[in-house]
């Protein structure tokens, strides 16, 4: 696969940390869920490590794959995506130089997720979701809207998931182009 931009190790780990930093904030509702399920315990902390200057290696792949496996296995959409996030944040050392839309959600999922379960968790209310993509947008640093802005443009989607996050995206990319923009 050839790459169609650079992607440093950097690039990567700004990825790594703000797909963590999402994943981390959500993981306690998966441990109230499956509290003897480790997996994305394990697949945070594999990111943690490539984030502290490692290099990447199986641990994230692997880790990300069983927190995957964890997801599926969620007896709560909460708890789903808590634990797709964990594995999201060790797989995105993995993200691809290549300017394919789907990528984005490589990039900005863990931070929808934490906004969509914030939406369930308060009985489905949409106002909160959209609050928290606010909350997401203040704390996004610039170093993450630079990567992601070499990737197309998120198409979203039907799911109230894929929705949060192509506005996510619309909205970090205003940002850029318009720093006076309040997010």
């Amino acid at each position: 696969m050839a790459a169609d931009f650079e992607l440093t190790d950097d690039d990567l780990r700004v990825v790594v940390r703000y797909a963590t930093q999402w994943a981390t904030e959500v993981l306690p509702v998966f441990e109230r869920a499956q509290p003897g399920d480790e997996r994305p315990r394990a697949a945070i902390e594999a990111a943690r490590q490539f984030v502290g200057g490692a290099p990447r290696s199986a641990r994230q792949r692997t880790a990300a794959f069983e927190a995957h496996r964890a997801a599926k296995a969620a007896p709560s959409e909460a708890a789903r995506l808590a634990a797709q996030s964990a594995g999201d944040a060790a797989a995105a050392a993995y993200l691809h130089p290549i300017a394919k839309a789907h990528q984005v959600g490589h990039i900005l999922r863990a931070a929808a997720n934490r906004a969509l379960v914030a939406e369930l968790e308060s009985g489905g209310d949409p106002v909160v979701g959209s609050e928290m993509i606010e909350v997401v947008c203040r704390r996004t640093p610039p170093e993450l809207v630079d990567v992601l802005c070499r990737y197309p443009e998120s198409r979203g989607g039907a799911s109230r998931g894929s929705r949060l996050m192509a506005d996510l995206d619309r909205r970090l990319r205003a940002s850029r182009l318009r720093p006076d923009l309040d997010v």
